[in-house]
């Protein structure tokens, strides 16, 4: 296939693995990026192999050699990013979470939509073997029949200051790390009769950060029965990234689903017997890149289109109202 040819706004830290080392992998090519600081974007630039620097986001989104956008801004600036590169017709690789809220995700989808191209929200890890075998032991019978699922996301505090702390920028542990518990939990959806939906939740703040929930805890229930437990926390005193799948014979565990690059382990439990299964440790980034270039060369669809954004900011968007808190607003540029 001809090389994705992408362009990066920001200098973003998680931009090293997310993009610059799966393009490098894969043979995309980094075509332009920009930062607010210049300085920094040529540094970046030198240092990720990228083709020029840009003085502006909106440059790098009009460039007529961008083809995808990767947008790794803030929370808040995901949505109006977004809606900047598909009016230029640009197809678009966004960090999670894809908009602020709700309502602004389907306004994404919808100009995407209208203007037939793409925005794939980037939960990377659903393209990985180890999220694969999970689910492939959810729906086997291996471990019986599904009777609950538990999705931990948990993460030590990040630095003052970091935008995860700033409401404005729609920081929060759900939006930053819990959006991937609410998506692991989502996607056993089909297997257990359709959308779960939220039963209650609660939700927690620390002096100094008004507005972000440091934590988050909630309960859903899939259309058949199960039910599900999340957590979410960005005052954990340890990482914990990790999905439990139990049955009525046993369970299957991933102690890093979303990170199998540290962790690749499938630990499957029935009765007395527990075995490890070792699944590859190959970045899940690249496996989420290589998916994308087939959907723009080829037309192969990816399990997180806009549609499946929409449902998960439905859910992100429930959890926070069964804790009692707002969405958050809809950022402008």
């Amino acid at each position: 296939m001809e090389p994705l040819r992408i362009g990066v706004l920001g200098a973003a830290r998680i931009s090293d693995n997310a993009i610059l080392k799966p393009a490098h992998e894969t043979g995309a090519r980094l075509v332009a990026v920009a930062a607010r600081d210049p300085q920094r974007a040529r540094e970046f630039a030198e240092n990720g192999r990228i083709e020029r620097v840009l003085d502006s986001y909106q440059a790098v989104i009009d460039d007529p050699e961008v083809e995808v956008v990767y947008n790794p801004l803030p929370n808040g600036l995901h949505g109006p990013w977004n809606l900047r590169a598909v009016e230029a017709g640009k197809h678009v690789l966004t960090e999670k979470p894809y908009a602020s809220n709700t309502d602004e995700a389907r306004r994404v989808r919808d100009a995407a939509a209208a203007a037939g191209v793409h925005v794939v929200e980037a939960f990377h890890y659903r393209y990985h073997p180890v999220q694969l075998r999970m689910i492939e032991l959810a729906g086997s019978g291996e471990i019986g029949d599904v009777t609950y699922v538990e999705a931990r996301m948990l993460m030590p505090p990040p630095p003052s200051g970091d935008p995860r702390w700033i409401a404005d920028l729609a920081g929060g542990s759900l939006m930053d790390v819990g959006c991937y518990a609410v998506h692991g939990i989502r996607d056993l959806g089909p297997l257990l009769g359709g959308e779960p939906t939220v039963t209650r939740a609660s939700a927690g703040e620390v002096p100094g950060y008004p507005g972000v929930d440091a934590w988050l805890a909630g309960d859903l229930s899939y259309p058949n029965g199960v039910t599900a437990h999340l957590e979410s926390s960005m005052t954990h005193g340890v990482w914990d990234f990790s999905l439990r799948i139990v049955g009525s014979l046993g369970e299957a565990y991933a102690p890093a689903f979303v990170l199998p690059q540290t962790d690749s382990r499938v630990i499957v439990t029935v009765g007395t017997d527990q075995r490890v299964e070792e699944l590859p440790t190959r970045s899940t980034y690249a496996y989420q890149l290589e998916a994308m270039a087939r959907l723009v060369r080829e037309g192969v669809p990816m399990v997180t289109d806009a549609d499946d954004a929409v449902r998960t900011m439905e859910t992100i968007d429930a959890l926070y109202a069964a804790a009692g808190r707002a969405p958050h607003p809809t950022s402008t540029i």
